[in-house]
């Protein structure tokens, strides 16, 4: 027999057990999974929808809306996310996944949301949307379900072990210095200005990783600032999303700052700053693969890895 219920204390560990056992390419630690959920300050227990046959756990759906602004007052009220889902290999095509993913979307429409995504949730999103070259039978579940595709962001990977930084980019630099550019690894009188610089020009999630990254122990030696007769125009970091050195990002230059290769000089002096911490590869998840930044990534010899969809249901 299958009985349906949300989250209880203890049941952590066998939800981290079977996750290992479905999401194959995606595993994830109990304390990963302590910090991208239950320690995320928008999880409700009645989100997490959970299936057991017997004691043992088979099948899990996660929603969630926003409990607390991402900046401002914002709450985005009509919304809702689904960061991730599995069924045990030995009961999908049972209706188990329908009745999970009915579950939770009843518990977003009874919270007054109107559009469910899978999966552009911030802050503690696991992967940027469905990897359909992974998770094939995820991704036309999610289709029969009434998910439809928006866009489909792509992650990248770049090697360092050749990367080193050219005459050109040292020119340019240089150029830009004679100019009343100036690029430096950030102190604290920087961080208040960044960190409202990546609010506004950006994502509010940018300014969260910046913040949260120092207050967790981020080393000022891995964000960098650009600043134009001393305002700021840009900014790159690695190392601020869970810790995980090699994690690349995020990275932004002022829009009306285009086309002067700023943007280029951050990035190669932030690889550059990574090697030399002896990283040997540099990572992101999530850039439009024809955006300008995507263009910048392939020119510096970063390769697209992985490619995701977000999706989404009006309710």
């Amino acid at each position: 027999m299958i009985t349906y219920r949300y989250y209880q204390s203890g049941d952590e560990k066998q939800i981290v057990n079977v996750w290992n056992d479905c999401l194959t390419n995606d595993p994830v630690t109990a304390k990963r999974f302590r910090n991208l959920v239950l320690l995320d300050a928008n999880f409700d227990p009645e989100g997490l929808r959970l299936a057991f046959k017997g004691d043992q756990l088979i099948g899990c759906v996660y929603a969630v809306r926003r409990l607390l602004p991402m900046f401002g007052t914002e709450l985005e009220p009509d919304n809702g996310w689904i960061p991730f889902f599995f069924v045990h290999p030995s009961h999908r095509k049972t209706g188990i996944g329908e009745q999970l993913l009915d579950e939770a979307i009843a518990f977003l429409k009874e919270k007054g949301r109107k559009h469910v995504f899978f999966s552009s949730y911030a802050p503690n999103y696991i992967l940027p949307g469905i990897d359909e070259a992974a998770y094939p039978e995820a991704y036309q579940f999610l289709q029969a379900q009434g998910f439809n595709k928006l866009y489909s962001p792509v992650a990248m990977d770049r090697n360092l072990v050749d990367f080193y930084v050219s005459d050109e980019v040292k020119e340019l630099k240089a150029k830009r210095e004679a100019e009343g550019y100036a690029f430096t690894l950030a102190e604290d009188k920087d961080l208040y200005e960044v960190i409202q610089f990546a609010n506004v020009k950006f994502n509010p999630d940018w300014g969260r990783a910046i913040r949260e990254g120092v207050l967790q122990g981020l080393p000022m030696e891995r964000i960098f600032v650009a600043r134009q007769d001393g305002k700021v125009v840009g900014f790159c970091i690695f190392g601020g999303y869970e810790g995980v050195p090699e994690r690349f990002g995020p990275f932004g230059v002022d829009p009306d700052q285009q086309g002067k290769g700023l943007g280029k000089l951050l990035l190669h002096l932030c690889l550059q700053q990574m090697k030399a911490e002896s990283l040997h590869g540099a990572w992101f998840l999530w850039t439009g693969e024809k955006s300008a930044a995507g263009y910048l990534y392939k020119k510096t010899g970063f390769e697209i890895t992985r490619t995701f969809h977000v999706m989404k249901k009006d309710i």
